[in-house]
């Protein structure tokens, strides 16, 4: 059984303690380099990982001729760029949200794809677990009715001020985590948003949004309202809410790999549960399942849902969001 052979560029603590692990538990991945700016960074992340290579700088990486696949978790105001170098030198590329800073840097990525002929994709790793596909087909069972809004909490507090998350200019709840809101709700309405409006609180000594809150107004009258925070007690949540029903995900975003995952759908019977029943899934890993996934497009045996065109479609609705924060109105999306 053929694996891609990744490399990876940068020794982010997502890269090393979550993705690159999960991958190399993968049927289709096999994580043969790695490269950071500082060559003894490199050495050492590689070595505890079990990576055969390591490189004191991106453009090596890139050079290796074995490598077929790069991911990119580097800070977001480097996604675009090394991920259009990475396409450049004829590697595949998987890179981390927000795929850009803004839709005019998205564009370019996508004209940069389609000059490589390479497949490219933005890792919302969400779209691969279980839960969120179960949750996809109650909704369009019908089961809960037609949907008319969902709500999504997102919030962790994070104050070191040398964190990459608290530094501009790709800092901030809304790129950071706000992304994933207006992502899932795209996602289970499976529609465009038309317009946003937005409250984004500065931090003043950070220059980051340390709370960003919208309300995004989907074709039909359909609602996603969502608060993301970087300085609040942290939690999860969404509630997709029907006519006949609604559907909560108490982890929706870092699902756990170490148990089983639950949802609950209820019918709204009444305020205690009387209505409800539990959707339970297995035990996995939604890194694990996109880098396989991701994997098996680049061996051509099974497409990849998720186009760039996707991405660019998510980004315009954050540069919608910041225009609000600043107008303090309505923003076309």
């Amino acid at each position: 059984m053929r694996k891609v052979k990744w490399g990876v560029l940068g020794v982010a603590k997502i890269a090393t303690e979550k993705v690159i692990p999960a991958m190399q538990r993968g049927e289709r991945c096999e994580v043969a380099a790695l490269a950071s700016r500082d060559l003894s960074r490199a050495a050492a992340a590689a070595k505890s990982l079990g990576i055969s290579k390591a490189y004191g700088s991106y453009e090596a990486l890139l050079y290796d001729s074995d490598i077929e696949a790069i991911y990119n978790p580097l800070p977001n105001e480097l996604h675009a760029e090394w991920s259009a170098r990475a396409l450049a030198a004829g590697k595949h590329v998987l890179c981390e949200k927000p795929i850009a800073l803004d839709a005019a840097e998205a564009e370019k990525l996508i004209a940069a794809r389609d000059a490589s002929g390479k497949l490219a994709a933005e890792a919302f790793m969400v779209r691969f677990h279980p839960q969120w596909r179960c949750a996809r087909e109650i909704v369009r069972s019908g089961e809960i009715g037609d949907v008319g809004a969902i709500q999504t909490m997102f919030a962790y507090r994070l104050l070191d001020p040398a964190n990459v998350r608290n530094r501009p200019p790709g800092g901030g709840a809304l790129y950071d985590i706000g992304c994933y809101a207006i992502l899932t709700a795209r996602y289970i309405f499976g529609a465009e948003p038309t317009r946003v409006v937005a409250s984004l609180d500065i931090d003043p000594d950070f220059g980051t949004d340390r709370l960003a809150s919208a309300l995004i107004e989907f074709p039909g009258g359909r609602h996603l309202t969502f608060s993301a925070a970087t300085q609040l007690s942290g939690q999860q949540r969404v509630t997709i809410a029907g006519t006949a029903g609604r559907i909560e995900i108490p982890i929706p975003f870092n699902a756990p790999i170490d148990r089983p995952t639950k949802i609950a759908v209820d019918s709204g019977a009444d305020l205690v549960g009387g209505g409800a029943r539990a959707e339970e899934f297995a035990v996995c890993d939604q890194y694990t399942l996109q880098g396989d996934a991701f994997s098996r497009a680049v061996l051509g045996e099974a497409p990849f849902d998720y186009p760039l065109e996707d991405a660019l479609a998510n980004m315009r609705v954050i540069d919608a969001c910041f225009r609000s924060g600043r107008s303090g109105g309505w923003e076309k999306v």
